[in-house]
C-alpha cells in the first residue's frame, strides 16, 4: 500500500508538469520540482539530525521507566479491565499480561517496546482462536484499541515541534489527549456493539467512569477562566503533567533501586541511531510530498475539498491540515511527513501545524497494524476489524478538528 502511494505521488506530480507545460504554457514548473527534491531532502537531513538532542533526553527518561517497572504497574492496573473486555481469554491466560503490557507501553510512548509486547500478545491470542485464519472478537478488540491509540505522552510529536522552532512545543498535548479519547471511545463502544459486549458490567464501568472523572478534570480546569486563555491554561497544564512524569519515573527509579544517572545516559545513548535512521524514512517521503506540493496537485486538491467544503458554509481553515489526516490509516511515515510539511509551509505554531499535530497523535495506523499484527499470526479473515479501526480513525480526526478549532482557531 505504502509503495503504491509513494509512487502515485510521484506520477501525478508529473503528470500535472506536463499539463502545465503544455497546455498553460508554464515551463519553469520543471525546474521548481526538481529545486523543491533538493529542498526537501536537505530539510528531511536537518530534521533528523536536530532531533538528537530531544531523542537523547525523553529516551533517557523512558529508560529510567521501563527500569523501574512503570510499564509493570500500569500493567497490573488495567489487568482487570481486559479480562471482562475479552471474556473468551481465560484470567490467567498469558494473553492477559501480553495485552496490558502492549498497552502500557502504548501510553508512554514506547514504540519499541509495545510493537514486540503487541506481536506476543497475538501470538497468545491466536492460542485461544478456534480458527486459526478467521480473526477473533479478542483479536479484533486488541487490533481495533491499538489502531485508536491510546497514547497518554505523544512525545515524537513534541520532538519534531520542538525541532521546527515551536515556541511551546508541548501545546497540543491537551487537544491531543482529548482526541486520542474519543478515538478510543469511540473503537471500544463500536466494537462491543458488534461484538455484543457487556459494558455494564461494574468493573467495566468503574474503568470509564474513572476515565469520564478525569476528563472532566481536566475540562474544568481549562474551562475555569476567560475563554481567550484557554491555549495558555491548556499549555501551563500540559507542561506541568510533562514534569510530573519526568519527577515521578525519576522518584520511582530512585525507590527501586535503579541507577536513575546511568539508566538515562543508557537510554540516551540511542538518540543519535534513532535520528539517524529514520532520515531515509523521512527523504523518501519528503521529497515525494514536495513534489506534490511544486507541483501543484496538492493545493489543487485542498482547494477542490474547500470549495465543496464552502458551498455548505462550512469553515474550511482545517483543510489545510487534512493531508495528514487522510494519510493517517495508511502510513505513519507518510503522515508524519504530511505534519512536516504543514509545519514548513504554513509555520509550526500556526493553525494548521497545530492542527496537523494534533490529528497525528489522535490515531494510529490503522492498515499498517493490521497486517504487521493479523499477518504475524496468519489471519486471512479479519472480519469487523477494519470498519472497526477506521471508524475509530474518524472519530480521532473529527475530534481532532473540533478540539483545534476550541483551542487554535
Amino acid at each position: 500500500m505504502l509503495n503504491l502511494i509513494w509512487l502515485s505521488f510521484f506520477i501525478a506530480g508529473f503528470l500535472s508538469c506536463l499539463y502545465q507545460a503544455l497546455v498553460l504554457d508554464n515551463g519553469a514548473i520543471f525546474a521548481q520540482v526538481i529545486q523543491a527534491t533538493f529542498d526537501m531532502a536537505a530539510l528531511s537531513v536537518e530534521i533528523a539530525l536536530g532531533l538528537i538532542g530531544v531523542l537523547c533526553l525523553w529516551l533517557g527518561f523512558f529508560t529510567i521507566a521501563e527500569r523501574a517497572g512503570f510499564v509493570d504497574l500500569l500493567a497490573k492496573l488495567f489487568r482487570p479491565l481486559f479480562r471482562h473486555l475479552m471474556p473468551e481469554v481465560p484470567s490467567n491466560h498469558p494473553a492477559i499480561g501480553s495485552i496490558t503490557m502492549n498497552m502500557a507501553a502504548n501510553m508512554l510512548g514506547l514504540d519499541n517496546a509495545a510493537t514486540p509486547l503487541g506481536l506476543k500478545a497475538m501470538q497468545d491470542l491466536q492460542q485461544l482462536n478456534p480458527s486459526k485464519t478467521i480473526a477473533s472478537n479478542a483479536q479484533i478488540l486488541f487490533l481495533v484499541l491499538n489502531t485508536s491509540s491510546v497514547t497518554l505522552l505523544p512525545v515524537t510529536i513534541f520532538l519534531f515541534r520542538a525541532q521546527q522552532g515551536s515556541e511551546d512545543p508541548a501545546a497540543v498535548f491537551i487537544p491531543i489527549l482529548l482526541a486520542t479519547s474519543a478515538s478510543t471511545l469511540a473503537g471500544l463502544l463500536l466494537v462491543a456493539y458488534i461484538q455484543g459486549l457487556n459494558l455494564l458490567n461494574k468493573t467495566v464501568l468503574a474503568y470509564l467512569a474513572g476515565l469520564g472523572f478525569l476528563i472532566l478534570l481536566l475540562l474544568g480546569f481549562l474551562l475555569n477562566g476567560p475563554p481567550g486563555e484557554l491555549t495558555a491554561r491548556s499549555s501551563q497544564l500540559g507542561n506541568l503533567l510533562l514534569l510530573l512524569v519526568i519527577i515521578s519515573f525519576l522518584v520511582l527509579g530512585y525507590a527501586r533501586k535503579v541507577n536513575v544517572y546511568d539508566a538515562f545516559v543508557d537510554g540516551a545513548k540511542q538518540g543519535f541511531d534513532v535520528a539517524v535512521k529514520i532520515i531515509p524514512y523521512l527523504v523518501a517521503m519528503l521529497v515525494a510530498i514536495g513534489v506534490l506540493r511544486a507541483s501543484q496537485v496538492l493545493d489543487h486538491v485542498l482547494a477542490i475539498i474547500a470549495q465543496v467544503l464552502g458551498v455548505f458554509g462550512l469553515n474550511t481553515d482545517f483543510v489545510a491540515a487534512l493531508p495528514t489526516a487522510l494519510m493517517r490509516p495508511f502510513s505513519g511515515s507518510g503522515a508524519r511527513a504530511m505534519m512536516l510539511e504543514t509545519m514548513n509551509t504554513y509555520g509550526v505554531d500556526s493553525f494548521a501545524a497545530n492542527l496537523a499535530a494534533t490529528i497525528q497523535g489522535s490515531t494510529e495506523t490503522t492498515f499498517y497494524v493490521l497486517a504487521v499484527y493479523f499477518g504475524s499470526v496468519g489471519i486471512q479473515r479479519v472480519r469487523h476489524a477494519i470498519g472497526c479501526g477506521l471508524f475509530a480513525d474518524l472519530a480521532g480526526v473529527t475530534a481532532a478538528i473540533a478540539v483545534g478549532y476550541w483551542f487554535f482557531a
